[in-house]
């Protein structure tokens, strides 16, 4: 079992940055993809960035150059860099985890979510 919690939402500006935390327990995150996944308000929850096992990342193409993930393997925790903050980046923020490793954006390849992070940009 992983059990993950993510911190690090709330409200900011247009413009603005904020970082995302998830903790991870029960797992060691040096092994398996870690990533985070968003669901605005009315539509389809969607991936934004994955980690793999040797630290490659790969991002949605939305958010390529604004939000960046990363992890510390000896805190076994992995952070989501969100800067230059819009609108449309309004959603709940989970975080993920594929113990096996893959390099996938589809959702129903991670087994482990946490219970998600508000986060708001106002204009």
């Amino acid at each position: 079992q992983v059990q993950l919690v993510e911190s690090g939402g709330g409200l900011v500006q247009a413009g603005g940055s904020l970082r995302l935390s998830c903790a991870a327990s029960g797992r060691t995150i040096s092994s398996g993809t870690m990533g985070w996944f968003r669901q605005a308000p009315g539509k389809e929850r969607e991936f934004v960035a994955l980690i793999t096992t040797y630290g490659s990342t790969y991002s949605a193409e939305s958010v390529k150059g604004r939000l960046t993930i990363s992890k510390n393997n000896t805190k076994n925790t992995v952070y989501l860099r969100m800067n230059s903050l819009e609108p449309g980046d309004t959603a709940v923020y989970y975080c993920v985890v594929d113990v096996d490793g893959r390099v996938t954006t589809m959702m129903n390849d991670y087994e482990y979510w946490g219970q998600g992070t508000q986060v708001t940009v106002s204009s």
